[in-house]
């Protein structure tokens, strides 16, 4: 579904495996969104998809995240807990980065190999 997909900044929902209801997503593809991600907020309300993307900091952050990163499949190859001022270390198969605030993931059972579904809006 992922593969060859051109994304757009926008938002749109994430859909785990098991749960009944959509995650709100923000999506931040252009390298402008990208590198602005989550700097300068206090939280987040669902989660932002950076993409194309194989890994992040959190520097200047004000809160810690959950970072999973994701195949080209949206199948997530691992997940972490990084507080603020902390670099990710980048894996090689990543394509793409869901951030959300620190310990939501665990709540909404993503794992490794969780497979993830996204309707963007519009």
């Amino acid at each position: 579904m992922a593969r060859g997909r051109r994304w757009r900044d926008g938002g749109g929902e994430l859909w785990v495996a098991g749960r009944d209801t959509p995650v709100p997503l923000e999506i931040a593809a252009s390298r402008a969104a990208r590198r602005r991600g989550l700097l300068g907020r206090d939280g987040i309300t669902g989660a932002m998809l950076l993409t194309p993307c194989g890994g992040v900091h959190t520097f200047r952050m004000r809160f810690a995240i959950d970072v999973a990163y994701l195949d080209r499949e949206l199948r997530v190859l691992d997940l972490h807990t990084l507080p603020p001022g902390r670099l990710g270390r980048p894996r090689l198969r990543a394509r793409h980065v869901l951030e959300s605030d620190g310990g939501t993931m665990a709540e909404w059972g993503l794992r490794p190999g969780t497979r993830l579904r996204i309707t963007p809006a519009g």
